[in-house]
């Protein structure tokens, strides 16, 4: 990346711009519901979903969580600053997945958590060059 700001030509095609809006639309939504009186924010069947996510309200961290998802998704429906964001996003897609495999049971659950993750994994690829001088084990 240059002084300029302009990052390294990636390639991406029409899929991978499908799966960003997508995603951005996702966390738009997401992030939005919980601050929208007119949305109910689900907290979980399973008891163990229930209790985990009223703990994060009660802690305010949930607030913050849907904040940046907010933010995420309207950055990834801009396509601005988006490999930095899928990694400042990637807390959140694990923290999802581990609610909707661990915590929360189901075919639907598990689906959700495995889009979400897959979502953030598959849009991060073409920029995995960009990612790697942050892998370096001793500085």
């Amino acid at each position: 990346m240059g002084i300029s700001g302009t990052a390294p030509r990636i390639t991406t095609g029409k899929l991978w711009h499908a799966g960003r809006i997508f995603f951005g639309a996702w966390f738009v939504y997401a992030g939005a519901e919980y601050f929208l009186p007119q949305f109910e924010q689900p907290l979980g069947e399973a008891q163990a979903a229930h209790d985990f996510t009223v703990a994060l309200i009660g802690s305010g961290l949930f607030a913050v969580v849907k904040a940046v998802e907010f933010v995420v998704g309207v950055l990834m429906l801009a396509n601005r600053f988006v490999p930095a964001t899928l990694v400042i996003n990637m807390p959140i897609s694990i923290g999802v997945a581990y609610w909707n495999f661990v915590l929360e049971h189901g075919a639907i659950a598990v689906a959700f958590g495995v889009v979400c993750l897959g979502l953030n994994l598959a849009l991060m690829w073409p920029f995995r060059k960009l990612y790697l001088p942050f892998l370096v084990w001793k500085v």
